[in-house]
């Protein structure tokens, strides 16, 4: 579905993300899913043109670690920490899951994203009919990386849930062989093992061989929790992120939803070996798993992106609300501007990027994707207009979205879906909510 026409974004404040503090009054010329141009008073003969007066003008917004396929358990999952929410909550429900519901998760989760201006993301769907997900990613219109969930031990994990290993990994393979690098390079394949304590030895070997064999990231979660990271160390001696690395899972392919529990020594391997986290601010206060320690992984080194996690244990897909978070939570700790808005406003872009190994994109430049976002600054957060970065962290909702494009086609324009009919959405994941709270017994 790339864009094969122009797209004039005309009259915005330009916010290319190419260095901190720089920002224009300009137009944006997007060509055949690139940008093609900025500056002031371009024109094109037959170009789309969306007004981007009184609005910002970002690189479209990424997150590293999401979870659509959650989206129907939203609100469903309250007061539970995390491994109790997994085998009392999450784990069931997925198990519970009918391929029609795995798709109306599917197209819930991805329109709330896009028309939140999230344009690019990382997402880790469950054991099965992983295809759908990306079947609705096609449709609407994200930039998504993604994959089934690997899973085949662990304490609580319902029989349905749990999977033979080579029939898990040979699955995998066939959703990459179909799935990665579609849609014109839009969408792509990740490697994906739950966590240590659901995976057995051969299965996390098994994931990271299918990953390095066929150029797949590795995704999955560490050290979110501390009964979580205290088990782990009890299963295998050492903490995630060196157990994780003992097992393969470790480099510039890899991403780690969390680490939140982190020694010094894993802090600086993360570093070494570029390894790259996702920081989930929303979810970790929610399930009361703690505060990961942005800035010490920034000052290290460490490559780190935004990610909200999934709407049961955030109840929101909002980058914004992650953005806000990453940039006052930290204060607390190391004092007022411990991590200031221009980083912040990084890692949901170029940083963020970089994470999911995105090519020419996160950043507003010629010859990068055209994947943007535009953002009113009518709303009263907004007000009174100062530095960019500022305003959108602190002050940037999803109520300031007015139009989002992913690989230079129009997905929201005027605050609307523009690939899918947005009640049509809301109506399918209302009806499969309830069809599968009832047979939980949580309706």
């Amino acid at each position: 579905m790339t864009g094969q026409g122009s797209v004039l974004v005309r009259g915005g404040v330009v916010v290319p993300m190419t260095a901190p503090g720089t920002f224009l009054e300009a137009d944006v010329l997007l060509r055949d899913g690139l940008v093609s141009a900025i500056g002031q008073g371009l024109k094109e003969d037959g170009a789309r043109i969306l007004d981007a007066r009184n609005a910002l003008v970002l690189p479209g917004f990424v997150q590293a670690h999401v979870h659509v396929v959650q989206s129907l358990a939203r609100h469903r999952a309250e007061g539970l920490p995390l491994l109790r929410w997994l085998s009392e909550r999450i784990w069931p429900y997925e198990a519970a899951l009918s391929p029609q519901e795995v798709r109306a998760a599917a197209h819930l989760g991805i329109a709330e994203l896009l028309a939140g201006g999230t344009t690019a993301a990382l997402d880790m769907g469950t054991t099965h009919d992983q295809g759908l997900v990306f079947g609705a990613a096609q449709d609407l219109g994200i930039r998504l990386t993604s994959g089934k969930c690997h899973l085949d031990v662990g304490a609580g994990v319902p029989p349905a849930l749990l999977e033979d290993r080579d029939a898990s990994l040979a699955e995998a393979e066939e959703l990459g062989s179909r799935w990665h690098g579609s849609c014109g390079g839009r969408l792509r394949y990740a490697a994906a093992p739950r966590f240590i304590l659901s995976c057995s030895t051969r299965l996390l070997a098994g994931a990271v061989e299918l990953a390095r064999r066929n150029g797949y990231l590795l995704h999955t979660h560490a050290s979110e929790n501390a009964d979580e990271t205290r088990a782990v160390r009890e299963r295998t001696g050492m903490g995630n992120v060196a157990a994780l690395a003992r097992a393969g899972l470790a480099g510039h392919d890899v991403v780690l939803a969390h680490c939140v529990h982190l020694d010094d020594a894993e802090m600086d391997l993360l570093a070494q070996r570029g390894t790259a986290v996702a920081h989930c601010p929303g979810a970790n206060l929610k399930l009361g798993s703690g505060i990961a320690n942005l800035p010490g992984l920034l000052a290290a080194g460490v490559r780190v992106g935004l990610g909200a996690d999934g709407p049961p244990c955030n109840n929101r897909l909002s980058i914004f609300h992650e953005m806000a978070l990453a940039g006052t939570i930290h204060n607390l700790t190391r004092g007022p501007g411990a991590v200031d808005p221009w980083t912040v406003l990084e890692m949901a872009t170029w940083r963020g990027a970089d994470v999911l190994g995105l090519d020419r994109v996160g950043r507003l430049e010629p010859g990068w994707k055209a994947d943007l976002v535009v953002l009113s600054l009518s709303s009263w957060a907004m007000e009174p207009a100062a530095g960019p970065a500022a305003m959108v962290v602190y002050g940037g909702g999803v109520e300031s979205v007015r139009h989002v494009i992913v690989d230079g086609t129009v997905v929201v324009s005027d605050g609307e879906l523009t690939t899918a009919d947005g009640a049509a959405i809301r109506r399918e994941a209302r009806h499969a909510a309830d069809a599968v709270s009832r047979r939980l017994g949580w309706a």
